[in-house]
């Protein structure tokens, strides 16, 4: 998603290095867990979770450490991202098969087209940059390994959306990336409970997450048949589909049904750029928002929460 509100970007990028530099210090803490999790409460009772798209990909280059702190200057504790495997087995943070799109593969590596991330190892992907695409002002950054990313993750106090990548190409990579998690202490019973969703657009990898790590929160990406919806509802706690989709009554549906931890199934919905769409899809009672813009959307249905709010005898505040 590479198009940026023209309001927005004037200026965004240098403004934010320093936005950066100076929220990390101002938000020293993430929200307590209530506040921080994914929720399935009624829509009127607080505004959806607002979750950074790849990071704050509208900001910072995409599924980069530097989305992270982007998100986390403008107060987003929950991120998302996208995980694929290399030739020798590392995970990587990237969301494309190949590597050509967000890095410099093609001048570093100009004869291993069609520059496949499976074909490149963990050490040869590290030497890419992964920033200048997006703007000089990143030049150098890199491309983060699955374990770089947690450990980030962890001293910044945020949370994540995983979402595996084109799981067919990668045979066996929800057993790796589980025991990433496990070996980063991602599986504990804090970070599992609040900190944490795996989702994918293949219900086969999205089944085999439940199967194999069955306290784990998992999310479908995509808009299932109404009908087709209790099949879902024994392995994945969300239905996540894209905004253009959505209905009132579709989520409706989705509500009345409790995912595998007897909770009503959770939607988030993807991938919203603009405070008139959020207002939109929380009209129809969605629990989170996925954006490259996370604080446009979060402003723009905040914008109406406090009458709301009032009307519904809650306090005026949701953060």
């Amino acid at each position: 998603m590479s198009l940026r509100p023209a309001a927005i970007v004037t200026g965004s990028l240098a403004g934010l290095c320093a936005l950066v530099l100076s929220a990390a210090s101002a938000q020293s803490a993430p929200r307590a867990e209530p506040e921080d999790t994914p929720r399935a409460a009624a829509p009127a009772a607080q505004p959806p979770v607002p979750v950074a798209h790849r990071g704050a990909s509208g900001y910072a280059p995409e599924n980069t450490l530097a989305a992270v702190d982007a998100a986390r200057a403008l107060g987003v504790t929950w991120v998302e991202n996208d995980v694929q495997r290399t030739r020798d087995g590392e995970l990587v943070v990237m969301h494309d098969a190949t590597l050509s799109r967000t890095t410099d593969v093609e001048e570093v590596f100009p004869g291993r087209a069609p520059w496949r991330v499976a074909d490149f190892t963990a050490a040869e992907i590290a030497r890419l940059d992964a920033g200048s695409w997006f703007d000089p002002l990143y030049a150098g950054e890199r491309v983060p390994t699955l374990e770089q990313y947690l450990r980030h993750l962890d001293r910044t106090g945020q949370n994540l959306l995983l979402e595996i990548k084109r799981p067919e190409l990668y045979p066996g990579i929800e057993a790796d990336i589980l025991g990433e998690l496990r070996g980063e202490g991602w599986l504990d019973q804090r970070h599992v409970r609040s900190r944490l969703v795996i989702q994918s657009f293949g219900a086969d990898s999205v089944r085999a997450v439940h199967d194999q790590a069955p306290a784990v929160r998992t999310g479908f990406l995509g808009t299932p048949a109404v009908g087709e919806l209790p099949r879902y509802a024994r392995f994945s706690d969300q239905i996540n589909p894209p905004h253009t989709t959505l209905t009132e009554e579709y989520v409706r549906q989705v509500h009345a049904l409790k995912g595998p931890h007897g909770k009503p199934l959770e939607v988030f919905t993807w991938t919203v750029n603009s405070a008139e769409a959020a207002r939109r899809v929380a009209a129809m009672g969605v629990d989170g928002i996925i954006s490259n813009y996370p604080d446009v959307v979060r402003d723009g249905v905040e914008e109406t929460a406090p009458e709301e709010a009032r009307e519904a005898g809650l306090p005026s505040s949701a953060s």
